[in-house]
């Protein structure tokens, strides 16, 4: 039930981030954008969401993964809702008040990811935590494969902005599905001792929320500030660590140029309408989400049959980045199903290889998995911004998408670069002992806290 509604809430969070690629060519007529113009609208979204990562993650350790969460669903959920009004405000005010909400969704689901590696950094032991990672990272295709389909037929027959109203309505009843639905491990009144033991003997991190559902009890552990830069300071110099965020970063490209540009793709490049393309567009979306429980298959199946697990993350991780190259053969063909076929085969390639939060669930040192996971996030989600834009532009000045898939497919073979050269191990980091004025666990004396 926790993964499921972990799968559930992820897959509402990428519906309300690509609810702009379906209803984007209609907007585009109506409100009269150019390419570069939806880029930066396109990348609103992820300059919060980089910017709230940190402070995100922050949030996640003091008050614990289910409030929060909770919260960020309900609010990105508003902002989205908000979005279906713009249009009462004309092409002139339409355009920063879309941004600005866009913003708005951006840095409410900031703490989205990094929650979820929490949670299943709580709930699965370590030989688990790679399908367990693989199966809420898939919702970002399943997604696609529900609400495209229905999303372009809202737009066709009722119009973009009522597309905006029923997700955001949605999200908001999840919300609240959410809060009857969450416990963590010790919490919870169904989970019996035997499961319990298991999690925890095998490596799951059980009490990392507890004392947290209250906002923090009176005997929790403070973190100081010193204590936050100078483990910030090690997480940032750490190899591994350095690699990984990098292939984030790449691997994310590819994310949302599916999650922006795809469908306008579709409808510019291939001639399609914007209801087929909403329909065609979860075709890929469907082999991502079939490539994405593969990989963390194959990684956990690894690790039982006794490879290390630097390979058991790495042998999935390379050769689907490897085989999502195979876009840049769109280039060459014109037919519409060997296009959609092609896109299907570096979607799949793509889903394999995403394994990074099982990576990060591996990695993160126990006393800041929140802070750790946000790290990772703002890396990689650097890319929502960069993305967006540099295809904007490449399309502008080329009139075409062509260099726009071979810039994608290049970061695709950056990423396989990076896990290569430098990643040499994937372990957990075991953070180092903090001088006295970096303390972050100091248990103040009665005298002291009056």
């Amino acid at each position: 039930m926790i993964l499921f509604m972990l799968f559930a809430v992820t897959t509402f969070n990428y519906a309300d981030r690509a609810i702009l690629s379906i209803a984007g060519t209609a907007m585009k007529g109506e409100l009269g954008f150019d390419a570069v113009t939806m880029g930066f609208i396109f990348s609103a979204f992820s300059w919060a969401y980089v910017l709230g990562q940190l402070p995100g993650g922050w949030l996640l350790d003091r008050y614990g993964s289910k409030k929060i969460y909770a919260i960020s669903i309900f609010i990105w959920s508003l902002f989205t809702l908000l979005q279906g009004g713009v249009h009462f405000l004309g092409a002139l005010w339409a355009v920063p008040m879309l941004f600005m909400l866009r913003f708005m969704v951006g840095l409410a689901e900031a703490p989205s990811f990094p929650a979820n590696g929490r949670i299943v950094a709580a709930w699965f032991p370590t030989s688990e935590r790679g399908m367990a990672s693989a199966i809420f990272n898939s919702a970002q295709y399943f997604a696609t494969v529900l609400f495209a389909p229905l999303m372009a037929w809202i737009t066709h027959a009722y119009g973009w902005s009522e597309t905006f109203v029923v997700m955001g309505v949605a999200g908001l009843v999840m919300s609240m599905i959410w809060l009857r639905v969450i416990y963590s491990p010790k919490d919870h009144p169904r989970l019996g001792s035997a499961e319990l033991a298991h999690i925890r003997d095998g490596g799951g991190l059980v009490e990392m929320d507890q004392g947290l559902s209250g906002g923090g009890a009176a005997d929790a552990p403070k973190v100081n500030r010193g204590a936050k830069l100078a483990y910030l300071k090690q997480l940032l110099s750490n190899r591994m660590l350095a690699g990984v965020y990098l292939g984030q970063y790449c691997i994310n490209t590819i994310t949302y140029f599916f999650l922006t540009w795809f469908p306008i793709y579709l409808v510019q490049e291939r001639g399609m309408s914007i209801l087929k393309a909403g329909f065609i567009a979860s075709l890929p979306a469907v082999c991502g989400f079939l490539g994405g429980v593969l990989g963390g298959l194959i990684s956990d199946r690894l690790i039982k049959r006794g490879f290390s697990l630097t390979w058991a993350r790495k042998i999935p991780i390379v050769a689907g980045l490897l085989l999502s190259t195979t876009m840049v053969l769109c280039n060459y063909v014109d037919t519409q199903w060997m296009v959609v076929g092609i896109m299907a085969l570096a979607f799949f390639g793509k889903g394999v290889g995403a394994l990074g939060w099982a990576v990060v669930a591996d990695t993160s040192p126990k006393e800041i998995i929140g802070l750790t996971g946000s790290l990772f996030n703002m890396f990689g989600n650097i890319a929502g911004i960069t993305a967006p834009i540099v295809i904007g532009y490449i399309i502008k000045e080329t009139g075409n998408f062509e260099w726009a898939l071979v810039y994608v497919g290049a970061n695709a073979l950056l990423a396989v670069i990076s896990y290569l050269v430098i990643v040499k191990d994937i372990k957990r980091v075991v953070l180092k002992p903090l001088d006295d004025a970096e303390q972050p666990f100091k248990k103040l004396s009665g005298a002291e806290t009056r």
